[in-house]
């Protein structure tokens, strides 16, 4: 472990960038076979800086800076991956990913149940997902209800920097292939992180906020926004229970359906456009489970069905703290 992570108080407080830094950084130290690659991930640490020092500190063959060629950047891990390696590739923005859809889905996805288990993909796609930093379209995406919907595939959305810093090392250690959602916007937001506690367990939801009156769902950067709106109803006089779905597959549903079958209420946030996005399957899976406990319909809050507007515009578009407590209000009517 390197003397800067040594030094070190066991609990700092990290924004989820250098968390997400950190905990690159340990999980190279554990495993020599822990690769990075991605475009100016090295020499620059990211556009985001979330790689900064690591290939001044692990050398180029660890930290490589690859050319503009998704496909490629993918493509090599499944290579690597099959001659034991670990790649951790990054999408430099989320609307980038789609030229390398092929592998994510063809290769990725399926490689391991193409060899009947004889050759695991343990391979982590990292892409910075979601608005809000005044980007242009490609760069302000939701587009996670893509991979969510592809067998063989693990889906990771953080929304803190303690998730940050443990889920980036569960997801490296995990030997299937994790899309690993990181929320552009909030990468700056700051809380305590214990590095030497015991982490959760990667592949489930949490309660992050008690309640009676109505349960709202988010992930990734709308687990603020819910929090926000939690905050607001409560000097309104309404409880609203906020629980922070962590993954998207596989989801984990059971502590949903217990808060919603207290409550009776359900409202689900995204960025992501609301139809077909990961709201709907929420939706009618919550319908299925609570049919005879819920109050009222599963409500969803979400983006609008264009693409991504203009900067001046995306404030209009992206779900906000009074569309959340507008869809509340709705639920509380029935």
């Amino acid at each position: 472990m390197s003397a800067e992570l040594l030094d070190a108080p066991a609990t700092r407080t990290l924004t989820i960038g250098k968390a997400l830094n950190d905990g690159l950084r340990r999980a190279m130290e554990d495993d020599p076979k822990v690769v990075l690659m991605g475009e100016d991930i090295g020499r620059l640490g990211g556009v985001f800086r979330i790689t900064d020092g690591l290939q001044k500190d692990f050398g180029e063959d660890r930290v490589v800076d690859t050319p503009l060629a998704e496909a490629g950047i993918v493509g090599t891990a499944v290579g690597l991956a099959m001659r034991g390696y670990r790649p951790v590739v990054e999408i430099q923005f989320d609307g980038f990913v789609f030229p390398a859809y092929n592998q994510i889905v063809t290769q990725v996805a399926k490689l391991h149940a193409r060899s009947r288990g004889a050759m695991p993909m343990p391979i982590v796609i990292r892409i910075p997902f979601g608005g809000g930093i005044g980007a242009v379209e490609h760069h302000s995406e939701s587009p996670e209800a893509y991979f969510a919907h592809t067998p063989g595939l693990k889906v990771v959305a953080v929304s803190n920097p303690v998730d940050a810093y443990w889920g980036i090392q569960q997801a490296i250690a995990c030997p299937d292939p994790v899309v690993f959602l990181e929320p552009k916007r909030r990468y700056w937001d700051k809380a305590p992180v214990d590095t030497s506690g015991t982490p959760e367990p990667l592949f489930g939801a949490r309660i992050v906020r008690g309640g009676d009156d109505v349960t709202v769902l988010a992930y990734g950067p709308m687990v603020k926004t819910a929090l926000q709106a939690a905050e607001v109803a409560a000097g309104e006089g309404r409880s609203l229970e906020v629980v922070d779905l962590r993954t998207l597959s596989p989801l984990d549903l059971d502590p949903v359906v217990d808060s919603v079958r207290r409550t009776g209420r359900c409202v689900v946030v995204h960025e992501a456009p609301v139809t077909l996005g990961l709201g709907a399957e929420i939706a009618a899976r919550v319908t299925e489970a609570c049919f005879h406990s819920l109050e009222s319909p599963v409500l969803r809050v979400g983006g609008y069905d264009v693409p991504y507007p203009p900067s001046k515009l995306e404030e209009a578009y992206l779900p906000d703290l009074d569309r959340v407590l507008d869809a509340v209000d709705r639920a509380m009517e029935f």
